[in-house]
């Protein structure tokens, strides 16, 4: 059943916004958020759609609500439907809601509901909080926070706000119920108006529009049609591939990382290498380009075959990972990169050994550094090796003859 939510604000030129009240799409779900050590539950009370309002948008010098002279108003996106989600006041933190907003977002997108993207407006949060002594039992006076326009925003200014009306109760002063608007610039939050009461908007059904009945068999077919999620797909990947909890949290926190890590999975066992290449030097990559996994030039046949040539001891780690950004720049299967470039790791002990000699030759300082018990100097005698060869001696083959020298060498010495 759609109601007239009648109120008057610039934002809506007909002075009513037909929304939901009693009969609402749903009620009583959760969603559970993890912080690290402990879960909370954040019970959902409602889930309603209405159309959505105006843009009010502030001139004057810098833009800011504070320093406007004027508003204006931008109508384009007045009437377009919306969903909003309520919940019950079970988040204890700023850290809490931020975390909530990301899960809530992960789940959006999972259900291909929205496109979530907080810049253009497609995903909005307004925050309301109150503040209560240790030993009160009732909640205290609430105040909503709008202009949270990003999840950094959202906890700052949750935080500002809890400081707020701790100082205000403290100094035995009273909160007022209001909206408030939160100040980026000046990380602060200022009251905007009174907050409105339900009994203010004076809700009726809206005549216009008839009820609309959901039969059993519609509901079935919707709940058939919902994917795999990203909770349940955390655990499958903790469970079947055996990853760490951390590893399979990233990879499943957004859909078309999961899916491209799963397409590689049906290509290799290697999990761990898989997860380590896709959260490090991929993600590096695509974040630099601004370019999501699913329309990147790697594919996942080439990033299988990347993993087997470093774990066949082809290619060290370095001189992979330049591999993988060429992949990634040109699409170019690796083994045509390698033998293009001349890559290869060099493995034949009579060229490493020929490297290492030279190099204790050139450096007897760091060389009786380590005879005299500096570990650290291997390590730079180790880097010389490797640049001489062009970063392409196979680093565990050099490591081996290097300390067999080494240690040749003290012998003779005695």
């Amino acid at each position: 059943v759609f109601h007239r939510k009648n109120y008057f604000y610039p934002d809506m030129p007909k002075n009513y916004q037909i929304s939901q009240y009693d009969c609402p799409v749903g009620t009583g779900g959760f969603l559970d958020v993890e912080m690290g050590d402990y879960v909370r539950r954040v019970k959902i009370t409602r889930v309603h759609i209405e159309e959505d309002t105006g843009k009010l948008i502030h001139t004057g010098t810098s833009g800011r609500i504070s320093e406007s002279d004027s508003s204006i108003v931008d109508f384009n996106r007045a009437g377009t439907p919306l969903v909003e989600i309520v919940t019950e006041p079970d988040i204890r933190s700023a850290a809490e809601a931020k975390e909530y907003m990301i899960n809530l977002r992960n789940l959006l997108l999972y259900l291909e509901v929205s496109d979530c993207n907080m810049e253009e407006g497609s995903l909005r949060c307004d925050a309301n909080i109150s503040v209560r002594a240790a030993s009160a039992n009732e909640f205290g006076t609430k105040t909503e926070i709008k202009n949270l326009n990003s999840f950094r925003f959202l906890q700052r200014g949750l935080e500002y706000e809890t400081k707020r009306q701790a100082e205000l109760l403290k100094s035995g002063q009273k909160v007022i119920q209001q909206t408030r608007h939160y100040d980026n610039l000046t990380d602060t939050t200022k009251a905007l108006r009174t907050k409105e009461e339900a009994h203010d908007y004076r809700y009726f059904p809206d005549p216009d529009l008839v009820p609309v009945q959901l039969d059993r068999k519609t509901v079935e077919d919707i709940r058939a049609s919902i994917p795999e999620l990203p909770f349940e797909k955390l655990k499958r990947f903790v469970n079947s591939f055996g990853l760490p909890a951390y590893d399979a949290r990233f990879l499943s926190s957004d859909k078309n990382t999961a899916a491209f890590f799963e397409q590689c999975m049906r290509l290799s066992k290697n999990a761990k290498a898989l997860s380590n290449w896709i959260m490090g030097d991929f993600s590096a990559l695509l974040n630099r380009d601004a370019v999501d996994i699913s329309s990147s030039k790697i594919s996942p046949a080439g990033m299988v075959k990347l993993i087997e040539i470093v774990d066949s001891g082809r290619v060290s780690l370095n001189i992979a990972r330049s591999v993988f950004e060429e992949m990634f720049n040109t699409g170019t299967d690796p083994e045509k990169i390698i033998e293009k470039r001349g890559l290869e790791q060099i493995s034949d002990l009579k060229v490493l050994e020929s490297f290492v000699q030279k190099v204790l030759d050139e450096n007897p300082g760091p060389v009786a550094q380590y005879q005299s018990g500096k570990e650290k100097a291997l390590g730079f005698l180790i880097g010389r090796v490797m640049a001489l060869s062009g970063g392409k001696a196979n680093p565990k083959l050099v490591n081996v003859i290097i300390i067999e020298k080494l240690n040749n060498i003290y012998k003779s010495g005695l």
